[in-house]
């Protein structure tokens, strides 16, 4: 059965949504989620490549590697920031991605900003800074501790994302989307042995529900529809995500739309909206969660 692809980014924009209320549920440590959210899309992906016999290892994987590690490291932060502070805040965050993606391929990629592009980074910055308003600024307040690993995760990403861009043309999306996974796995697996207790039956059927879910699902749908329709136009399409997190936070947890995460999400949605117009040959390459 065919999907439309729009459809499709918006299903998984959807689907990638549902972390907050996950991590939330589960009340696990953030390390044992690493783990759990890497594991069981490597250990699937590694039989399906068995199967179908297919040697993934024939490159030089340096680069491809370190995107690796930096995404585990990603991933750890990316949970610390939902354990600690609502979905509401934490999605925003989240989307700064881009943004840090803009300011890293000035260095790395010598993709030096113009004017238009010089806004949209004080824009988002501004943005931020309207979300933190009301925060304390303390190692004491969990909104602070949850909000800035988020932005320390999407700061992460954005680097693994460049780097991914330059070993793209050698490995399939779906090859990607494994060694996102595969280094994470090895270096979370000691903390599942350190914090207990281990996850009950119910829980671990969960957490492969969610694993499943984000890790495969949710990217298959992206990466068929980016094969149909523009990058920028899926990118756009998935803030989505934004919108369907709060609305599950407000649904399931009674999280509370404060003014500030309005302004501010806002003028981070307007400046990675203006950075994707003029950055498509750099998110033509880009578009893994």
């Amino acid at each position: 059965m065919k999907i439309n692809p729009y459809l499709e980014v918006i299903i998984a924009a959807i689907i990638w949504s549902t972390s907050g209320v996950f991590v939330k549920f589960l009340k696990l440590n953030p390390s044992v989620l690493s783990f759990f959210r890497m594991a069981i899309p490597t250990i699937i992906l590694t039989i399906y490549f068995i199967i179908i016999k297919r040697n993934v290892f024939k490159h030089n994987n340096k680069l491809v590697f370190l995107s690796s590690f930096l995404n585990s490291l990603r991933m750890f932060f990316y949970f610390v920031a939902f354990y600690y502070t609502s979905i509401g805040n934490a999605v925003i965050i989240l989307y700064t991605w881009p943004i840090f993606v803009a300011i890293f391929s000035i260095f790395i990629l010598k993709d030096y900003p113009d004017t238009v592009r010089i806004f949209a980074l004080i824009t988002a910055f501004a943005g931020i800074v309207i979300i933190y308003l009301n925060k304390e600024f303390s190692f004491k307040s969990n909104d602070f501790i949850g909000m800035s690993s988020m932005l320390i995760s999407a700061c992460i990403y954005s680097l693994s994302m460049i780097i991914f861009k330059f070993v793209s043309e050698r490995y399939t999306k779906i090859e990607i989307t494994y060694f996102q996974n595969f280094i994470g796995s090895f270096v979370f697996l000691p903390f599942i042995f350190i914090f207990k207790p281990f996850p009950s039956l119910e829980k671990l059927v969960i957490l492969t529900v969610y694993s499943s879910l984000i890790g495969l699902i949710g990217f298959t749908m992206f990466f068929s529809a980016l094969k149909k329709i523009k990058a920028s136009v899926a990118s756009n399409l998935s803030y989505i995500e934004i919108l369907s997190g709060i609305l599950l936070g407000v649904i399931f947890f009674k999280e509370k739309i404060t003014w500030n995460m309005i302004a501010g999400g806002l003028l981070i949605i307007l400046s990675v909206w203006i950075i994707s117009k003029k950055q498509s040959a750099i998110k033509k390459n880009i578009g893994i969660k």
